[in-house]
């Protein structure tokens, strides 16, 4: 063991040792001068730093002072192992003296003034620090230390290893538990019989935050435990001490940086308050106005929804820009060099849904059409069931649903069946062609009789005819009639009955709608009996 001490501060003190002592042993160095741009140099003993060297004094850069101490600091070592470590005061700093020798000298060009530091107060610490070294390789000299250390660390380990299994098992269980509470409350979440969630997957990322929270207490458990191991034994305590004060800056860098923040975060949260507040009285009022039916000129049934979302937009990008500022590291490069990037990702990527909103809000002010009302859309015929803010639905007579683009939609003619019947019907229209040798009031006569035979088709206003056109071989015939409000049916059904009845109500007068380009007259009217109407398989009705 005698012939290890001075192996173990060999090692401590990582000696590369040039000749450049003289200016250390001076009992009387010169006033010092700090080099400017000169690289700090900190010396280190058995993992400690001792002293930071930021002065060149006579030349001397601080890498060559810290080599300089290492020697002298090792020869005195070597020379007593229980050395007397004491500082005197000299012109322009302090000497640190180990058995009354120089090791070094703290000087003016040493020290940060701004922080308050002085020549003596770095020595009195280096000093500090300098006992502690000497007596932890007096304990590494002691069996009975490093033993008691190793069993410390021993037990420490053991005591480790015992938490991390109790806290795989409170995993587990805590595990099973929070799946089955969270399963049992997806299952409450139902509407209209139907699960909100998934079940299976909220399940599995319940057990996922239980196994994350766990992993946070284990890596807590291991931090504990190393720091724990490292600072029993003495060899490796200085290790331990600066693994304590990593983790207790990281804390306080935390802790610092949440009071910080604290300020900046609670008004945020005003804000957040306020705008919340402002939009929910905001859509109360619009919703009223769309409930009510109330009307305040440009502002009626139709323009509430589009209002209250433009009104509810702008209430919160402008509480977004003002609490922007207050927001943790919005001052800094890299958060405002994030929020430009994003910033360019929505402009060039959401040009598209910008149009589409655009044109959402378009067709809602100028109440191009409104739910409930049969339109033609560029040959998509049906109900308008949704009109939203980038698309809109529409529901055909033959069971179909068709989502169309509300750029689509303003770039398009759209024919507006239901403007002109008040509440949510619409026009039904037909033509037909009847020869010359029909007499036309006959024939005006039978399809008003065949709309009137429509239960879907309203009495008032009453249905019209018309004629389009005087062609070659028969004149054209247009019936317009409206449907019942009260009652409405799909377009496409309130159109199959009208043909059904013009084509009866024409058989019984026998009437035949055949205008073929003009060969000769058939040697029989081209019309069905009223007792061929339902031969089979047709089946005719009750009564």
């Amino acid at each position: 063991m005698k012939h290890l001490t001075p192996i173990l501060l060999a090692l401590a003190l990582s000696a590369a040792l040039p000749a450049h002592a003289a200016a250390a042993t001076d009992p009387a160095p010169p006033p010092a001068t700090a080099a400017t741009g000169q690289k700090p140099a900190t010396l280190e003993v058995s993992g400690r730093g001792i002293v930071t060297f930021r002065a060149a004094p006579s030349g001397r850069q601080p890498k060559e002072r810290v080599e300089g101490a290492k020697r002298h600091l090792f020869a005195a070592y070597q020379r007593n192992a229980q050395p007397a470590i004491s500082v005197k005061a000299i012109e322009g700093g302090t000497q640190v003296l180990v058995d009354g020798k120089v090791m070094f000298a703290v000087l003016e060009g040493d020290v940060d003034r701004t922080n308050g530091e002085t020549p003596d107060e770095i020595a009195a610490l280096a000093l500090e620090r300098l006992r502690k070294v000497v007596a932890e390789l007096d304990e590494q000299r002691d069996p009975r230390a490093i033993l008691t250390g190793a069993g410390l660390a021993v037990a420490a380990t053991l005591v480790w290893l015992l938490l991390l299994r109790g806290l795989v098992a409170v995993d587990r269980r805590v595990g099973r538990w929070a799946a089955r509470k969270a399963g049992e409350r997806v299952q409450n979440l139902k509407a209209s019989g139907l699960n909100l969630l998934d079940e299976g997957h909220f399940i599995r990322l319940t057990c996922t935050a239980v196994h994350a929270l766990a992993w946070v207490f284990g890596l807590l458990l291991t931090l504990a435990w190393l720091n724990a191991a490292l600072r029993a034994v003495p060899q490796s305590r200085a290790w331990g001490e600066r693994l304590t004060g990593m983790i207790v800056d990281v804390l306080a860098t935390i802790g610092n940086g949440t009071l910080e923040a604290l300020p900046g975060l609670l008004f945020v949260a005003v804000i957040v308050l306020i705008a919340r507040f402002v939009a929910g009285a905001i859509g109360r009022f619009f919703d009223r106005v769309k409930r009510d039916g109330l009307n305040y000129g440009w502002l009626d049934r139709d323009t509430a929804q589009p209002t209250k979302l433009v009104f509810t937009m702008v209430v919160w990008l402008f509480a977004l820009a003002m609490a922007y500022p207050y927001l943790p590291g919005a001052q800094s490069q890299a958060f405002q060099g994030l929020s430009v990037l994003v910033g360019l990702m929505v402009s060039i990527g959401a040009s598209g849904t910008v149009g589409q909103a655009a044109s959402g809000l378009i067709l809602m002010y100028t109440r191009t059409f409104r739910l409930g009302e049969f339109v033609n859309i560029q040959g998509t015929e049906g109900t308008v069931v949704e009109l939203g803010l980038f698309s809109t639905r529409i529901r055909t007579g033959m069971g179909e649903e068709v989502i169309l683009p509300n750029t689509y939609v303003l770039g398009n003619t759209t024919r507006n069946y239901s403007r002109v019947v008040p509440g949510t019907g619409f026009i039904v229209d037909t033509t037909v062609t009847i020869g010359y040798d029909t007499p036309w009031r006959q024939v005006h006569a039978m399809l008003a009789e065949a709309a009137r035979r429509v239960p879907a088709i309203a009495d008032h206003p009453a249905p019209r005819v018309m004629q389009t056109a005087l062609s070659d071989f028969y004149p054209e015939y247009r019936l317009i009639a409206y449907s019942r409000a009260e009652a409405p049916v799909p377009r496409a059904v309130a159109m199959s009955q009208l043909h059904e009845a013009i084509q009866d109500v024409f058989n019984e007068y026998g009437v035949q709608i055949m205008s073929p380009h003009y060969l000769g007259d058939p040697a029989d009217a081209k019309v069905v009996p009223k007792a061929r109407w339902y031969e089979k398989p047709a089946v005719p009705p009750a009564g």
